[in-house]
């Protein structure tokens, strides 16, 4: 890991980490409220039970946390997986009922809470951009 890239990994790895680890033990209808949101925006998911979702999401965000935290996971690999993971987050934001105001991008009261993880989008694309940059040099 680049020197100035310990600042971004730190903040975003310490967050995604702790938010893996609130999610440990969720299930019931907290775990039910996650997987239905999730299937809004990929229907896919309908097909995992909401319990094993969350502990799959529990685990994946744990896992992006502590690869962000490690010194020794290349800033490409981390950077790519919080590209991804912040896509996935930005894919639910506009595929989610009532986190818009009307057609536009312009989140509503209730989507802002998901709007602002496009951050996610652009520090994974700074680290891999970066990446690709020192390369060339």
């Amino acid at each position: 890991m680049r020197l100035t890239h310990a600042p971004l990994r730190i903040a975003v790895g310490a967050y995604i980490l702790n938010s893996g680890l609130s999610k440990r033990n969720l299930e019931g209808e907290a775990a039910a409220g996650m997987h239905g949101m999730a299937v809004g925006a990929l229907p896919q998911l309908r097909q995992i039970p909401p319990d094993r979702f969350a502990m799959l999401l529990s685990r994946a965000e744990t896992a992006l946390g502590a690869a962000l935290l490690a010194p020794f996971v290349p800033s490409l690999l981390a950077g790519a997986g919080l590209t991804a993971f912040g896509a996935g987050l930005v894919q639910l934001y506009l595929k989610t009922p009532g986190m818009r105001e009307g057609t536009s991008l312009r989140p509503s009261q209730a989507g802002i809470g998901l709007a602002k993880d496009v951050w996610l989008v652009g520090a994974g694309l700074t680290l891999v951009l970066d990446s690709f940059t020192r390369r060339r040099r």
